[in-house]
């Protein structure tokens, strides 16, 4: 039964394809439509004006797929741990039922497109893992998948850092096809904003026997110099616990067109909706100005592995990874990644599902690299 459901979303991510791209072809006002959706603006100037994959990539797509099962099968996850992930937790039914109590004088201020991303301004692939590239240097994806990443896990003493430079990133409340009048994108409330999606992920990987380390301060009051400030306090995490060798900055992204639309990415897993999840990796490489990444190639490593985990055991929970020319606060250890979980359209039921499956996968890396 397993392998007919897995057979079937491949069926269902090709058909999609290709639909899209016949629309796009043969035009009309339903491609224009969907055109008008997806001129987006991000807050990491990721998604392209344009999904339409070039001529050789559209060919490729089979072939794609093909390597990408095999991929999956060679990759063996850590054992499932008891308790499903997709339950959702009491504290955040409580919020949902609170939500909808004040819901009925809301007034509508914009429109959310959910959508799926899936080879959305794709550059490079391997199997299951696919890389937005905007580098002159190639990922080289095949190569660093092979390359054995090792770190040295001591029992009782922190070995992952998890940390928000926009701590205050918050989520809708409720899962409808529009944002409320008056909608606040950010809130000091702990329950609400980027601490509740990290303390899922603190969680999973301490269910899996690793000191998590998460810092739950706020770095965005003002926004300004936020990462400046987080870094700061990254920094003395580090000299205070020499044994943390992975740093993950959480956020959540934003993508809104000029007509307001706001763009929520998600995945359905296990029968429920899940915030898609992008991975930020930065290079460092002549004339893009980026002067304190000297070990960017590890943290790509890191990034490629972590997305290739994360595929693996949650088909489709990831956008393609981000290959660019930022260094924020990688350079902290070779294992240091900016994660984005969602947009401001997703709700925060379906933000806490995937930093629990975000845990999951990152502790499966983990496990596969303990010396």
């Amino acid at each position: 039964m397993k392998e007919k459901g897995k057979a079937l979303a491949v069926i269902l991510r090709l058909g999609f394809t290709a639909l899209f791209t016949v629309s796009v072809v043969l035009g009309g006002e339903s491609a224009a439509r969907v055109l008008s959706f997806l001129a987006v603006r991000s807050a990491e100037s990721y998604l392209p004006h344009n999904i339409t994959l070039p001529q050789t990539q559209r060919e490729n797509t089979a072939d794609t797929v093909t390597a990408a099962a095999a991929t999956t099968e060679a990759v063996k996850p850590v054992a499932e741990l008891s308790g499903s992930l997709a339950v959702t937790d009491s504290d955040i039914i409580a919020v949902i039922e609170k939500a909808k109590l004040k819901s009925e004088s809301d007034k509508k201020d914009g429109e959310i497109y959910e959508y799926t991303f899936t080879d959305d301004g794709v550059t490079d692939y391997y199997g299951c893992v696919r890389v937005k590239n905007t580098n002159n240097t190639k990922p080289e994806i095949e190569k660093r998948l092979a390359q054995e990443l090792t770190l040295d896990v001591r029992q009782g003493e922190p070995l992952v850092l998890i940390y928000h430079s926009h701590t205050t990133e918050t989520y809708q409340l409720l899962d409808r096809d529009y944002y409320a009048e008056g909608f606040l994108s950010r809130s000091n409330n702990e329950t609400l904003n980027m601490v509740r999606v990290g303390k899922a992920v603190k969680q999973e990987l301490e269910k899996m026997g690793y000191t998590v380390i998460h810092d739950t301060a706020i770095y965005d009051n003002p926004y300004t110099g936020a990462y400046y400030r987080s870094m700061d306090a990254a920094q003395k995490w580090l000299e205070r616990y020499p044994s943390i060798q992975i740093t993950i900055d959480l956020h959540r992204d934003a993508i809104q067109n000029d007509e307001g639309v706001k763009t929520k990415p998600t995945a359905l897993i296990n029968g429920k909706k899940a915030a898609q999840i992008m991975i930020i990796s930065g290079c460092q490489e002549e004339g893009n100005g980026i002067t304190d990444l000297p070990e960017w190639e590890k943290n790509l490593t890191f990034g490629l592995k972590l997305q290739q985990s994360m595929e693996s055991m949650y088909p489709g929970l990831t956008r393609p990874l981000f290959f660019c020319a930022r260094s924020y606060n990688m350079g902290l250890t070779p294992c240091s990644l900016l994660v984005e979980v969602g947009t401001d359209a997703n709700t925060l039921d379906e933000a806490v599902y995937s930093g629990k499956m975000l845990g999951r996968a990152l502790g499966n890396v983990i496990a596969g690299a303990e010396k």
